[in-house]
């Protein structure tokens, strides 16, 4: 023995394969009681937090540089798998020990001495780590394989969830998923950015660990995170989980919507003007801006404020000629439309009735409806087996597979939602289309007040009117269902009709079909 100068090494990582091993301290203090027990001087200390999985530990490192260069020869640590648990670092060990530039290793646990039968049995031992290693990892990814299988998300809950460490499941963070949920609302309507949305999070106090707003990457991740409507992501595959869904796949989609289309929305800024970013230029599509001019008038001794509206001409590929209109001139024109979609009192009140009449009727076609809607699902079931089988027997490739299983599964998503939204509300119909009729009993007063003209515009907008202008003519192409009460039945001809159907082709009452635009069709 060269020397009798030793390097105490001491390491523990938080992996879960060393849960049962001695704390720093602890193997601190049993190493110090040895050396002084077996009379071994300790030259430096080295403490290190971190696996031995891999090589590359900065610490061990060190060590070994130091070994080499002669500073010690031997090494006391708690257990031969503190130095390696791979092939590398044993390697190293294994190494000084033939070249003589390391004489010796103490162990507590375990007895060594520098022989071929000592190396031998530090050769089995460093094995032994290594395999314990290798099996873990495969026993951990076999526990995540199962998981999957059961629907529990084998990974850290994201933001609005908890990790219950007692049942092994993923639950809701009931302090803060209502919050999360008004993320998805909030995006969904495009009037927030992702920088918005990160403001709205830390106003909440829902921040990174540093106390500052989430990045945008992190807002976004949360956005196209399918764990939020009751699908998880493992290995890039879609799984169905069995945690309690934050939001529903149509929301999810409305946001994945505004993603593509916009990508980061803005906010409106406040209107100075009541028809801007509402009308487009009939001519090049571009939209139409307003500016404002003050006319002065020497004989009044007096001015007077004027708004015209122009096309903003920002269009590159085409020259537009459009003129400017003046707002006293687009006012009658707007509230001409809004009188095409009016109801009079008379009117209004026999829509509501004829809907509650029909309300009865309606159960036994929602449930024949929820009974197609079972046939579909059924056969997505199937689709999602025959794909599953395909992929197994090497037909189609593993990135065609998990393509159209996340499409199929998402669709089957939808359709789940919409069964159970009609077997529990199966008159849903009759608000939405109360407030459709509402609405239309407000249009005729909203259009004969020139003095609130932003009430105007949110009319409009909540009609869904498309207006363009051209030639100082602006046009409204209004949604079908809008538009139909324009050629709705009237107090003389409407008791010969059946319904709210058109007289020919009366489709099922719950067929999208642009031609029956008054029909009960509201589905999730």
């Amino acid at each position: 023995m060269k020397s009798q100068k030793y390097f105490l090494y001491a390491r523990k990582s938080t992996d879960d394969d060393e849960r049962q091993q001695l704390s720093i301290p602890s193997q601190l203090d049993e190493l110090k009681s040895f050396a002084q027990k077996e009379n071994i001087f300790i030259a430096d200390t080295f403490i290190e937090t971190r696996t031995a999985k891999m090589p590359g530990r900065p610490i061990f490192n060190e060590m070994i540089a130091r070994l080499e260069s002669g500073e010690a020869s031997g090494i006391l640590a708690w257990h031969p798998d503190r130095l390696a648990r791979n092939a590398v670092d044993s390697g190293k060990i294994v190494y000084l020990l033939d070249q003589d530039k390391l004489n010796d290793l103490k162990f507590p646990s375990f007895w060594f001495q520098n022989t071929p039968q000592g190396l031998f049995m530090l050769s089995i031992a460093f094995g032994q780590s290594k395999y314990y290693v290798d099996n873990l990892s495969e026993n951990t990814k076999r526990g995540f394989r199962q998981k999957v299988r059961m629907g529990i998300y084998p990974n850290h809950a994201p933001l609005g969830y908890l990790n219950d460490r007692v049942k092994k499941i993923i639950v809701m963070d009931k302090s803060i998923f209502l919050t999360v949920k008004n993320v998805f609302e909030l995006y969904s309507s495009g009037k927030y950015s992702l920088e918005q949305i990160s403001l709205f999070l830390a106003k909440h106090n829902i921040q990174t660990k540093n106390y500052r707003p989430h990045p945008k990457d992190k807002i976004k991740e949360i956005l196209i995170n399918p764990f939020y409507y009751g699908h998880f992501k493992f290995n890039g595959e879609l799984h169905k989980g069995i945690h309690e869904p934050l939001i529903t796949k149509k929301l999810f989609d409305k946001v994945q919507v505004v993603i593509k289309e916009r990508g980061r929305s803005h906010p409106q800024e406040p209107l100075n003007f009541a028809f801007t970013s509402l009308i487009k230029c009939g001519e090049c599509g571009m939209m139409v801006s307003a500016e404002q001019h003050l006319k002065y008038y020497k004989t009044l001794n007096q001015g007077q404020q004027f708004v015209y509206y122009r096309c903003s001409k920002k269009n590159k590929l085409i020259q537009c000629s459009q003129p400017y209109i003046s707002e006293d001139a687009i006012i009658p024109q707007l509230n001409g439309h809004i009188q095409k979609v009016s109801l009079s009192t008379s009117d209004h009140q026999w829509f509501i009735n004829r809907i509650s009449q029909d309300e009865h009727q309606q159960k036994s076609e929602v449930w024949g409806k929820v009974q197609e809607f079972k046939k579909d699902l059924q056969s997505l079931s199937e689709k999602l087996n025959k794909l599953l089988d395909s992929y197994l027997d090497n037909v189609v490739s593993r990135e065609d597979y998990l393509s159209k299983k996340e499409k199929l599964m998402g669709d089957k998503k939808t359709l789940e939602e919409r069964i159970s939204t009609l077997e529990l509300f199966p008159n849903k119909w009759l608000e939405p289309m109360k407030n459709f009729f509402d609405t239309a009993l407000e249009a005729d007063k909203i259009a004969s007040d020139n003095i609130n003209l932003f009430q105007k515009r949110e009319f409009l907008k909540k009609v869904g009117s498309n207006l363009s202008l051209k030639d100082r003519i602006v046009d409204c192409d209004l949604p079908e269902q809008w538009a139909a009460l324009s050629r709705r039945p009237t107090s003389r001809n409407r008791v010969q009709r059946e319904g709210f159907e058109p007289s020919k082709g009366k489709p099922s009452r719950f067929t999208v079909c642009p031609r029956w635009p008054l029909g009960y069709l509201w589905l999730p």
